[in-house]
């Protein structure tokens, strides 16, 4: 009875220690060090409208990592996204089609008649309100999802064949544009890792500064 007692104070005494360090130390310390290290990751990667980090929710217009739908001509657009970026009017909601905010992808298998039906249809939107541009150039990230549906990227190929018709409708000259396409790209890391990426956000915010919009 000595030694069941004595285990049993053991793994009471470890249960406790156990629960302070996995449920209030460890959080603490994580917490901690990433405000130190990298509070604008941590706290949402939250932009203004001058692209500029901020920590105050009510000057943001968006987050970095996280796409958005753009719909005017003079923006660019963004990738397709299954959850619509978490996008719905009020008709959408009362109807039913919106189901909280989500991320996903529409996970359609290869042979899907569907997801053929649903690029023709995106491919032919985008050649519509993209005059001079040939079905062969368009990027293919400009027609499938990523697997979040909340990509806030495209890359240098998709913004380029933008370019024309974001000129166009802004107002702004082709050359204003690509110089907004090149301040905007972010690179691979360390010129070897991952993939030249253009952020769709940061690209609308700079048009809509030289719009004088904002």
């Amino acid at each position: 009875m000595k030694n069941f007692g004595k285990m049993l104070r053991t793994a009471f005494a470890f249960c406790i220690v156990m629960m302070l360090v996995c449920s209030f130390l460890y959080p603490l310390a994580l917490t901690g060090v990433s405000q130190a290290a990298m509070k604008d990751k941590a706290n949402g990667s939250l932009i203004d409208k001058n692209g500029e980090p901020t920590t105050d929710v009510k000057e943001a217009v968006g987050s970095s990592l996280i796409g958005q739908d753009f719909s005017r001509d003079c923006f660019f657009r963004g990738r397709v996204s299954s959850v619509n970026y978490n996008t719905y009017t009020q008709e959408q909601k009362e109807s039913g089609a919106y189901g909280g905010v989500s991320s996903g992808s529409f996970n359609y298998g290869n042979s899907n008649p569907d997801l053929e039906a649903r690029i023709q249809e995106d491919l032919d939107a985008f050649l519509a309100s993209h005059p001079g541009i040939k079905a062969e150039d368009v990027p293919a990230d400009l027609l499938t999802a990523s697997g979040s549906g909340l990509d806030p990227h495209i890359s240098p190929q998709a913004a380029r064949v933008q370019i024309a018709a974001v000129a166009e409708h802004s107002g702004l000259s082709e050359e204003q544009v690509e110089t907004i396409v090149e301040e905007n790209t972010e690179h691979r890391l360390f010129g070897v890792f991952g993939e030249e990426r253009v952020n769709v956000l940061k690209c609308n915010l700079a048009v809509a500064e030289a719009m004088e919009l904002l």
